[in-house]
Protein backbone atom coordinates (compact mmCIF):
# COMPACT_ATOMS: atom_id res chain seq x y z
CA UNK A 1 0.00 0.00 0.00
CA UNK A 2 1.65 3.62 -1.02
CA UNK A 3 0.51 6.05 1.41
CA UNK A 4 1.46 9.62 0.42
CA UNK A 5 1.15 13.02 1.62
CA UNK A 6 1.03 15.60 -0.69
CA UNK A 7 3.77 18.08 -0.86
CA UNK A 8 1.68 21.51 -1.82
CA UNK A 9 -1.35 20.73 0.73
CA UNK A 10 -1.03 22.98 4.45
CA UNK A 11 -0.73 26.18 5.74
CA UNK A 12 -0.60 29.08 2.82
CA UNK A 13 2.41 32.18 3.70
CA UNK A 14 -0.67 34.42 5.53
CA UNK A 15 -1.76 31.13 7.49
CA UNK A 16 1.82 30.73 8.91
CA UNK A 17 2.56 34.09 9.44
CA UNK A 18 -0.49 34.68 12.07
CA UNK A 19 0.59 31.26 14.16
CA UNK A 20 4.09 32.16 14.43
CA UNK A 21 3.21 35.45 15.35
CA UNK A 22 0.62 34.26 18.37
CA UNK A 23 3.43 31.69 18.85
CA UNK A 24 5.99 34.55 19.28
CA UNK A 25 3.86 36.34 21.85
CA UNK A 26 2.85 33.79 23.86
CA UNK A 27 6.25 32.69 24.22
CA UNK A 28 6.78 35.99 25.79
CA UNK A 29 4.03 34.85 28.41
CA UNK A 30 2.04 37.71 27.34
CA UNK A 31 -1.94 37.45 27.33
CA UNK A 32 -3.31 37.71 23.70
CA UNK A 33 -6.96 37.36 22.19
CA UNK A 34 -7.60 36.26 18.69
CA UNK A 35 -9.94 38.09 17.00
CA UNK A 36 -11.89 35.18 15.70
CA UNK A 37 -10.62 31.62 14.86
CA UNK A 38 -7.14 32.32 14.04
CA UNK A 39 -7.66 29.30 11.18
CA UNK A 40 -10.39 27.53 10.06
CA UNK A 41 -9.17 23.94 11.90
CA UNK A 42 -10.33 23.20 14.99
CA UNK A 43 -7.27 20.72 16.09
CA UNK A 44 -5.02 23.87 15.30
CA UNK A 45 -7.18 26.34 17.33
CA UNK A 46 -7.44 23.92 19.96
CA UNK A 47 -2.99 23.40 20.37
CA UNK A 48 -2.83 26.98 20.23
CA UNK A 49 -5.36 27.32 23.02
CA UNK A 50 -3.35 25.17 25.08
CA UNK A 51 -0.51 27.58 24.38
CA UNK A 52 -3.07 30.46 25.80
CA UNK A 53 -4.51 31.86 22.94
CA UNK A 54 -7.87 33.13 24.24
CA UNK A 55 -10.32 33.25 20.65
CA UNK A 56 -13.07 36.11 21.01
CA UNK A 57 -15.91 37.51 18.52
CA UNK A 58 -16.48 41.14 17.98
CA UNK A 59 -18.99 40.93 20.56
CA UNK A 60 -16.05 40.00 23.09
CA UNK A 61 -13.76 42.63 21.44
CA UNK A 62 -15.65 45.26 21.61
CA UNK A 63 -16.02 45.52 25.76
CA UNK A 64 -12.20 44.48 25.57
CA UNK A 65 -9.94 47.27 27.04
CA UNK A 66 -5.79 47.59 27.88
CA UNK A 67 -5.38 44.13 26.22
CA UNK A 68 -3.06 42.55 23.24
CA UNK A 69 -5.57 41.20 20.21
CA UNK A 70 -4.05 39.35 17.38
CA UNK A 71 -5.81 39.99 14.06
CA UNK A 72 -5.68 37.16 11.99
CA UNK A 73 -4.91 36.46 8.36
CA UNK A 74 -8.12 37.20 6.55
CA UNK A 75 -7.93 40.95 7.58
CA UNK A 76 -10.48 43.38 9.46
CA UNK A 77 -13.02 46.18 8.67
CA UNK A 78 -11.37 49.90 9.37
CA UNK A 79 -14.19 49.39 12.50
CA UNK A 80 -11.99 47.31 14.49
CA UNK A 81 -8.87 49.99 14.56
CA UNK A 82 -10.87 52.72 15.36
CA UNK A 83 -12.77 50.44 18.32
CA UNK A 84 -8.75 49.01 19.00
CA UNK A 85 -7.56 52.95 19.17
CA UNK A 86 -10.51 53.66 21.61
CA UNK A 87 -10.16 51.18 24.08
CA UNK A 88 -6.13 51.18 24.34
CA UNK A 89 -6.14 47.69 22.58
CA UNK A 90 -2.65 46.61 21.10
CA UNK A 91 -2.74 45.01 17.72
CA UNK A 92 -1.16 42.74 16.66
CA UNK A 93 -1.99 42.39 12.98
CA UNK A 94 -1.37 39.35 11.42
CA UNK A 95 -3.31 39.94 8.11
CA UNK A 96 -1.93 38.55 5.13
CA UNK A 97 0.24 40.91 3.29
CA UNK A 98 -2.50 39.77 0.05
CA UNK A 99 -5.32 40.77 1.58
CA UNK A 100 -3.71 44.11 3.00
CA UNK A 101 -2.47 45.11 -0.39
CA UNK A 102 -6.30 44.19 -1.48
CA UNK A 103 -7.65 46.31 1.53
CA UNK A 104 -5.82 49.39 0.60
CA UNK A 105 -6.65 49.20 -3.35
CA UNK A 106 -10.64 49.10 -2.41
CA UNK A 107 -10.19 51.58 -0.04
CA UNK A 108 -8.47 54.39 -3.03
CA UNK A 109 -10.75 53.21 -5.29
CA UNK A 110 -14.02 53.97 -2.98
CA UNK A 111 -11.91 57.41 -1.63
CA UNK A 112 -11.50 57.96 -5.20
CA UNK A 113 -15.41 57.96 -5.98
CA UNK A 114 -16.62 61.57 -4.69
CA UNK A 115 -19.64 60.93 -5.89
CA UNK A 116 -19.80 57.33 -5.01
CA UNK A 117 -21.14 56.63 -8.38
CA UNK A 118 -19.80 53.39 -9.27
CA UNK A 119 -20.52 50.37 -8.13
CA UNK A 120 -18.01 48.53 -6.44
CA UNK A 121 -18.57 44.59 -6.61
CA UNK A 122 -16.43 41.68 -4.82
CA UNK A 123 -16.77 38.50 -6.00
CA UNK A 124 -16.46 36.31 -2.38
CA UNK A 125 -18.54 34.56 0.12
CA UNK A 126 -21.27 36.87 1.97
CA UNK A 127 -20.41 36.99 5.63
CA UNK A 128 -16.94 35.36 5.59
CA UNK A 129 -14.28 37.19 7.52
CA UNK A 130 -12.21 38.41 5.17
CA UNK A 131 -15.18 39.91 2.85
CA UNK A 132 -16.09 41.58 5.86
CA UNK A 133 -12.78 43.43 5.78
CA UNK A 134 -13.40 44.30 2.11
CA UNK A 135 -16.35 45.78 2.49
CA UNK A 136 -16.03 47.37 5.49
CA UNK A 137 -13.54 49.17 3.12
CA UNK A 138 -16.35 50.93 1.37
CA UNK A 139 -18.33 51.82 4.39
CA UNK A 140 -21.12 49.03 3.79
CA UNK A 141 -21.23 50.07 0.11
CA UNK A 142 -19.70 47.43 -1.60
CA UNK A 143 -21.81 44.41 -3.79
CA UNK A 144 -20.82 41.08 -2.91
CA UNK A 145 -21.40 38.66 -5.31
CA UNK A 146 -21.01 34.66 -4.34
CA UNK A 147 -21.19 33.03 -7.90
CA UNK A 148 -21.36 33.73 -11.38
CA UNK A 149 -24.96 33.64 -11.18
CA UNK A 150 -25.75 36.93 -9.37
CA UNK A 151 -23.87 39.03 -11.44
CA UNK A 152 -26.98 39.67 -13.28
CA UNK A 153 -28.22 42.00 -10.19
CA UNK A 154 -25.65 44.46 -10.99
CA UNK A 155 -27.06 47.80 -12.99
CA UNK A 156 -25.02 47.66 -16.30
CA UNK A 157 -25.59 51.36 -17.16
CA UNK A 158 -23.69 52.68 -13.98
CA UNK A 159 -19.53 52.29 -13.78
CA UNK A 160 -18.80 48.78 -12.57
CA UNK A 161 -15.28 47.84 -10.84
CA UNK A 162 -14.84 44.36 -9.82
CA UNK A 163 -12.65 42.68 -7.07
CA UNK A 164 -12.26 39.43 -5.79
CA UNK A 165 -11.96 37.41 -2.12
CA UNK A 166 -8.49 36.16 -2.42
CA UNK A 167 -9.16 32.78 -2.61
CA UNK A 168 -11.98 32.72 -5.07
CA UNK A 169 -12.10 30.31 -7.80
CA UNK A 170 -10.28 32.09 -11.45
CA UNK A 171 -12.68 30.21 -13.16
CA UNK A 172 -15.64 31.77 -11.87
CA UNK A 173 -13.81 35.44 -11.72
CA UNK A 174 -13.26 35.08 -15.66
CA UNK A 175 -16.49 34.02 -15.74
CA UNK A 176 -17.74 37.02 -14.28
CA UNK A 177 -15.65 39.37 -16.27
CA UNK A 178 -16.86 37.92 -19.15
CA UNK A 179 -20.64 38.12 -18.35
CA UNK A 180 -20.04 41.88 -17.20
CA UNK A 181 -18.11 42.84 -20.82
CA UNK A 182 -20.87 41.40 -22.78
CA UNK A 183 -23.60 43.43 -20.81
CA UNK A 184 -22.05 46.51 -19.78
CA UNK A 185 -23.20 50.15 -21.83
CA UNK A 186 -21.68 51.52 -23.52
CA UNK A 187 -21.90 54.43 -21.73
CA UNK A 188 -20.60 52.88 -18.43
CA UNK A 189 -17.02 51.87 -17.80
CA UNK A 190 -15.78 48.22 -16.41
CA UNK A 191 -13.13 47.70 -14.60
CA UNK A 192 -11.54 44.23 -12.95
CA UNK A 193 -8.58 43.57 -11.17
CA UNK A 194 -8.13 39.92 -10.61
CA UNK A 195 -6.66 39.96 -7.03
CA UNK A 196 -6.97 36.05 -6.21
CA UNK A 197 -4.28 34.81 -4.27
CA UNK A 198 -1.46 32.69 -6.78
CA UNK A 199 -0.39 30.54 -4.06
CA UNK A 200 -3.92 29.66 -3.57
CA UNK A 201 -4.93 29.49 -7.37
CA UNK A 202 -2.36 27.32 -7.77
CA UNK A 203 -3.29 24.62 -5.43
CA UNK A 204 -6.31 23.68 -7.65
CA UNK A 205 -4.45 22.29 -10.75
CA UNK A 206 -1.99 20.78 -8.34
CA UNK A 207 -4.59 19.01 -6.26
CA UNK A 208 -6.26 17.72 -9.61
CA UNK A 209 -2.97 16.11 -10.74
CA UNK A 210 -2.89 14.29 -7.24
CA UNK A 211 -6.04 12.81 -6.96
CA UNK A 212 -5.62 11.04 -10.34
CA UNK A 213 -3.17 9.54 -9.23
CA UNK A 214 -4.30 7.33 -5.82
CA UNK A 215 -7.40 5.19 -5.62
CA UNK A 216 -8.48 6.63 -2.88
CA UNK A 217 -7.91 11.01 -1.64
CA UNK A 218 -8.62 11.23 2.00
CA UNK A 219 -8.55 15.28 2.09
CA UNK A 220 -8.29 16.64 5.96
CA UNK A 221 -9.82 19.89 6.48
CA UNK A 222 -11.68 21.47 9.05
CA UNK A 223 -15.79 22.09 8.46
CA UNK A 224 -15.55 25.74 7.91
CA UNK A 225 -12.71 25.93 5.45
CA UNK A 226 -14.60 27.86 2.52
CA UNK A 227 -11.20 27.14 0.46
CA UNK A 228 -11.28 23.23 1.70
CA UNK A 229 -14.84 23.26 0.23
CA UNK A 230 -13.04 24.77 -3.22
CA UNK A 231 -10.12 22.03 -3.06
CA UNK A 232 -12.21 19.17 -2.17
CA UNK A 233 -14.29 19.94 -5.12
CA UNK A 234 -11.52 19.41 -7.17
CA UNK A 235 -10.41 16.51 -5.72
CA UNK A 236 -13.78 14.78 -6.06
CA UNK A 237 -14.37 16.02 -9.81
CA UNK A 238 -11.74 13.87 -10.81
CA UNK A 239 -11.57 11.32 -8.57
CA UNK A 240 -15.37 10.13 -6.92
CA UNK A 241 -13.24 8.47 -4.21
CA UNK A 242 -12.26 11.44 -2.14
CA UNK A 243 -13.45 11.74 1.22
CA UNK A 244 -13.29 14.80 3.26
CA UNK A 245 -12.47 14.43 6.98
CA UNK A 246 -11.95 17.04 10.27
CA UNK A 247 -9.86 14.29 11.93
CA UNK A 248 -7.94 10.35 11.67
CA UNK A 249 -10.96 8.97 13.67
CA UNK A 250 -13.36 9.76 10.72
CA UNK A 251 -11.95 7.55 8.31
CA UNK A 252 -14.13 4.53 7.60
CA UNK A 253 -12.52 1.35 6.98
CA UNK A 254 -14.39 0.18 4.15
CA UNK A 255 -12.90 3.32 2.28
CA UNK A 256 -9.68 1.43 1.93
CA UNK A 257 -11.06 -1.53 0.33
CA UNK A 258 -9.48 -2.67 -3.03
CA UNK A 259 -7.16 -0.06 -3.03
CA UNK A 260 -3.53 0.05 -3.79
CA UNK A 261 -2.82 3.90 -3.11
CA UNK A 262 -3.84 6.24 -0.72
CA UNK A 263 -3.08 10.29 -0.87
CA UNK A 264 -3.84 12.29 2.26
CA UNK A 265 -3.65 16.74 1.02
CA UNK A 266 -5.55 19.59 2.49
CA UNK A 267 -6.90 23.17 2.59
CA UNK A 268 -4.72 25.96 2.78
CA UNK A 269 -6.24 26.05 6.21
CA UNK A 270 -4.63 21.93 7.47
CA UNK A 271 -1.83 21.69 9.22
CA UNK A 272 0.82 19.35 8.17
CA UNK A 273 0.79 17.26 11.25
CA UNK A 274 -2.57 16.77 11.18
CA UNK A 275 -2.17 15.14 8.18
CA UNK A 276 0.60 13.14 9.36
CA UNK A 277 -1.64 11.76 12.24
CA UNK A 278 -3.87 10.58 9.35
CA UNK A 279 -1.24 8.93 7.98
CA UNK A 280 0.19 7.12 11.11
CA UNK A 281 -3.82 6.31 11.87
CA UNK A 282 -4.20 4.74 8.26
CA UNK A 283 -1.17 2.26 8.78
CA UNK A 284 -2.44 1.33 11.96
CA UNK A 285 -5.86 0.27 10.53
CA UNK A 286 -4.15 -1.40 7.67
CA UNK A 287 -2.18 -3.68 9.82
CA UNK A 288 -5.03 -4.52 12.42
CA UNK A 289 -6.93 -6.17 8.83
CA UNK A 290 -3.87 -8.43 8.16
Amino acid sequence: MVIEIDEGSGFCFGVTRAIGKAEEELSNGKNLYCLGDIVHNGKECNRLQQLGLITIGHQEFNTLKDANVLLRAHGEPPSTYQKASENNIHIIDATCPVVLHLQERIRKEYLGDKGHKKQIVIFGKNGHAEVLGLVGQTEGTAIVIESPDEVSQLDFTRDISLYSQTTKSLDGFRSIVEYIQEHISPSATFKYADTICRQVANRMPHIRDFATRHDVILFVCGKKSSNGRVLFSQCLGVNPRSYMIDTASEVDPSWLNECDSIGICGATSTPKWLMEECKVHIQKLLSSNK
